[in-house]
């Protein structure tokens, strides 16, 4: 038993779909949670500037004494070299791996959607995943440079005109290629699933990351023996790069019944 907090980060807020399901599947797990809301969004950085970003996120967490990270974060996943994330001294799980899986067993015609951050696409990391699971895949990819400032802006109310525009305008030609599963790379992306889904229709498989990452980091802790042990109890401690008083309103919105817990303004730049 090890009762250690998880530690999850995103860019910004969208990760906290991931603690909302470590919390539903994990409750008696503790949690602190990074969300760097002063340098959102990552997928329109550099490669460079999104592993310095990456590397403070992750120095702060291990001050957190996590026992284990979560990068919640499509952009942090596929630019992180595994490597580098191999030398942690706590395990490492992106979102990435637990999606690629999540598709490749739920594709019936083995034509899959990837849509993602710019720095997401351009990496072609979920891509090269599939391949290796499913050789013979056929993959349609497409950047979704708006929906992330359409999330962190609460543009994900049902019948948003810009959204739904947007969407479509994004989504059209991935519904029109023929996939039968399409993989929200990002963990913003879910608050957009109405909007996705009704683009996509009702046969295709949504791929929720931070659902099937958070059932890979259960599974994760349980094989490593670093579960608490605990069945219900756990707490969430939220940490912002940005003012604090933003976080409460949008914790609601991506947290629902989990929100709670304090909330603290960090100066990421100095870790």
């Amino acid at each position: 038993m090890d009762k250690r907090p998880i530690g999850v980060f995103d860019s910004g807020l969208g990760g906290l779909t991931a603690v909302r399901e470590l919390r539903r599947i994990l409750p008696g797990e503790d949690i602190v949670y990074f969300g760097d809301t002063g340098r959102v969004p990552y997928g329109t950085r550099s490669r460079e500037t999104i592993l310095q970003y990456t590397r403070q996120d992750l120095g702060f967490l291990l001050s957190r004494d996590v026992k284990f990270i979560m990068a919640a974060c499509g952009t942090v996943s596929s630019t992180y070299p595994a490597e580098e994330a191999a030398r942690l001294p706590v395990p490492f799980l992106g979102v990435v791996e637990a999606a690629c899986k999540a598709a490749a067993a739920a594709t019936r015609t083995g034509h899959i959607g990837v849509v993602g951050t710019p720095a997401t696409i351009r990496s072609g990391s979920y891509a090269r995943l599939l391949e290796q699971l499913m050789p013979g895949v056929q993959i349609t990819a497409r950047p979704c440079a708006l929906f992330v400032p359409l999330v962190e802006n609460g543009r994900v109310q049902p019948g948003d005109p810009v959204t739904t525009l947007v969407a479509h305008d994004y989504l059209d030609e991935v519904r029109d290629a023929g996939v039968d599963t399409l993989i929200m790379g990002c963990t913003h992306y879910p608050l957009l699933e109405p909007f996705i889904r009704e683009v996509m229709g009702p046969d295709v498989t949504l791929i929720d990351p931070g659902r099937v990452t958070a059932a890979a980091a259960r599974e994760t802790l349980e094989r490593l023996e670093l579960s608490s042990g605990r069945s219900e109890g756990g707490t969430a401690e939220y940490f912002v790069s940005d003012t604090a008083e933003s976080f409460d309103a949008a914790a609601h919105l991506f947290l629902g019944r989990y929100a709670g817990g304090p909330v603290t303004q960090v100066p990421i730049e100095t870790w």
